[in-house]
């Protein structure tokens, strides 16, 4: 075993000179991004989220900007050290609507172009969102947050004064009681307001222990559209939501679906009415694709309107025909934006969409338009995050280049698409390779295989610091979507129900095969890591094969009995990732465990785990360290002070995870063949 010593990312002896040409560490902090897109009712103006992060506070913030659709006037409407986001253009194109944290926490601002000038609009506690203006522009419909009381069937009597006791128990009595990312849920739900577009009180339209999704105005400006799960049993069965209409003048609530499964993301035609929401049928299967629906504003006439595409609808936009919407979806790791008609058929108009996510590249991308088929788009792809994006009817434009002062010098590792066949069954499977910069086919190069989360998710052919980091540092990056990964229909993604991890690896150790028979690759220094599902992936991976010389085991599930009953979403991973209980199929749920198999590991193993992770929490993590550990395996556990499960959502968490990751590497590497 080699006694190789290796520091953090400060020190790596990998690291590259200040005058590289290579992606380095601290460049992390100069990438920008740009996010959610508002294009004018009449198309004239668009006002976007500019993404990007402060090295002195390691903060990921955003301004918002203006500019006219032909790419002219680019200018700030906010600036500094804060999050701008969510603008929202009234329905006559002369005021704008953002959320900002300026002050402290989250308020609403009105923004009048013709005049400059800006207002503070909300004065409130909690934190306002998913905005809707009502078609005259008059007045504004958001939810936000209402604290409830906590739960006590027992009253304490009261400390003396200037005593010190500890703090009160805390007393549960939900089965969702905490949630990834902001820890222990606070008793409450979130309700619908109104309020006038000129200022004033908000008002709750809505009541009862139920969360209330966006709204959606109605034409007649008496009627708000929303998807909520009210029903009784929406603590077991928590996807089952449906869609309903208010009646501002009585309150009364309608439900206008009816079924069992997701109906989601109510949108009204132009004319007011049809609804189109997403949702599908329940099967409880691991994957099921999401479908488009329509029905008349009544709730009558429901009807599939996206059958034969076979994908995930992810956003939609009616266009003045009222026959006809623009969606968003993913193929084949790649977001494309369409015209579907209420008949079916399918136009394409754009591709590329995303670059949101710099991590890793997954999906992810916004769009919007105008009801004449004018559309902005965030424009991403293995060379360049997220940009912006116009067009009509096909004819694209690319308006921004927010990256050209870094990418003018640094040069980023090419990204490359590959397909080939899995030695299980045949099955054609997609990935990608991003080659190091400088690359020469003529030499050997050490690979790292990167696995992606999920399950059921996808990578694709798009910008990723932590890949353009490896990359630099000499490794061949090889990602891929093997069976299970979303966009390749709902057969390919559940192929893995009730199956999880299975033949996954197959696909991907075919893939590794393949890279390798390029010729470039050496095989005596090959690595493997992942996240999430792909840490799931990574340990089962070497339970199976000693081929790797060492493994990053980032945020995993090890043992699927004890994560589902320990993770945030417990009435949610049993029933669809398991035929059922975990006392009920014990044999099922450790077969699938990588616990169950950690007596054939060998590989130099280290894991990496968020301190607050409640998504995988950290007790998956330690099981199997410990377990290493006494198996007599070389292991490591690093735990990420302050993260949860978005491990790297903060850019110096996202350079130590890699620092991390390839010091692990470089500590197992073997002086390379060429």
């Amino acid at each position: 075993m080699k006694k190789i010593f290796f520091v953090l990312f400060i020190a790596c002896t990998f690291s590259l000179s200040s005058q590289s040409v290579a992606f380095e560490y601290l460049d992390v902090f100069d990438l920008e991004y740009i996010s959610d897109p508002q294009i004018s009712p009449d198309g004239s103006k668009i006002a976007y989220v500019r993404n990007f992060k402060d090295i002195m506070t390691d903060r990921n913030l955003s301004n918002i900007w203006l500019m006219n659709s032909d790419g002219s006037d680019n200018r700030p409407l906010t600036s500094g050290n804060q999050n701008d986001n969510s603008p929202v253009w009234s329905p006559d194109g002369t005021k704008l609507i953002y959320r900002s944290n300026k002050d402290g926490n989250n308020q609403l601002y009105l923004y009048i172009p013709a005049t400059n000038v800006g207002i503070k609009l909300t004065h409130v506690q909690q934190s306002p969102s998913n905005v809707a203006w009502s078609p005259s522009g008059k007045t504004l419909a958001f939810t936000m947050f209402v604290p409830g009381a906590s739960p006590s069937f027992i009253t304490l009597p009261s400390k003396p004064k200037g005593a010190e006791w500890s703090t009160p128990p805390t007393y549960i009595d939900k089965l969702k009681y905490r949630s990834d990312g902001s820890g222990y849920i606070r008793p409450g739900y979130t309700h619908i307001f109104t309020l006038p577009s000129d200022g004033g009180t908000p008002w709750q339209v809505t009541s009862g222990s139920f969360h209330f999704g966006a709204p959606k105005w109605g034409k007649d400006e008496k009627t708000i559209f929303f998807s909520s799960n009210m029903h009784d049993d929406r603590e077991l069965d928590p996807r089952n939501s449906e869609v309903y209409r208010l009646d501002l003048t009585s309150g009364d609530i309608k439900a206008l679906t009816d079924r069992h499964g997701p109906d989601s993301s109510p949108n009204l035609s132009p004319d007011g009415s049809k609804i189109a929401y997403t949702g599908y049928d329940e099967k409880y299967q691991g994957y099921q694709v999401s479908q488009l629906y329509v029905m008349n504003s009544d709730g009558t006439g429901h009807r599939s309107v996206s059958t034969t595409l076979d994908r995930d609808i992810n956003d939609v936009f009616w266009l003045a025909d009222n026959q006809s919407l623009l969606i968003q979806y993913d193929d084949e790791g790649n977001t494309r934006l369409a015209r579907l008609q209420l008949n079916g058929q399918i136009t394409q108009l754009a591709d590329q969409l995303g670059g949101l996510s710099l991590g890793r590249p997954y999906s992810g991308a916004s769009f919007s338009a105008t009801v004449n088929g004018q559309y902005v788009y965030t424009l991403g792809s293995a060379e360049h995050p997220a940009d912006l994006a116009t067009g009509k009817d096909g004819r694209n434009k690319r308006l921004t280049y927010v990256n050209d002062d870094i990418f003018a010098y640094k040069k980023p590792g090419k990204v490359e698409e590959l397909w080939w066949e899995s030695s299980f069954d045949g099955k054609k499977i997609h990935g990608w390779i991003c080659y190091p910069p400088n690359f020469d086919a003529s030499k050997k190069y050490p690979m790292i295989l990167e696995i992606h989360g999920g399950p059921f998710a996808n990578y694709g052919s798009r910008y990723a610091a932590e890949i353009q980091l490896f990359a630099s540092a000499g490794y061949v990056v090889f990602y891929t979507n093997p069976r299970g990964s979303t966009s390749y229909g709902e057969e390919f993604g559940n192929l893995i129900h009730h199956n999880y991890p299975s033949e996954d690896y197959d696909d991907m150790m075919s893939g590794v095969d393949a890279v390798i028979e390029m010729g470039f690759v050496d095989e005596n220094n090959l690595f493997i890591t992942g996240g999430s599902g792909g840490g799931v992936l990574t340990a089962w991976t070497i339970s199976k094969t000693d081929r790797f010389k060492a493994a990053v085991v980032a945020k995993p599930v090890i043992n699927w009995y004890s994560f589902v009953l320990y993770a945030d979403n417990p009435a949610t991973f049993y029933k669809y990732w398991f035929p059922g209980l975990p006392w009920e199929h014990q044999d099922h749920y450790m077969a699938r465990s990588p616990i169950a198999h950690v007596g054939s590991v060998n590989t130099p193993t280290m894991l990496l785990t968020g301190e607050e992770d409640h998504r995988t929490p950290m007790a998956e993590s330690e099981q199997y360290f410990a377990a290493l550990k006494l198996k007599g395996v070389d292991a490591a556990l690093v735990r990420v002070q302050g993260a949860g499960h978005g491990i790297a959502n903060k850019p110096s968490n996202l350079i130590a995870k890699v620092a991390y990751i390839l010091g692990w590497f470089e500590k197992y590497k073997s002086a390379s063949r060429e």
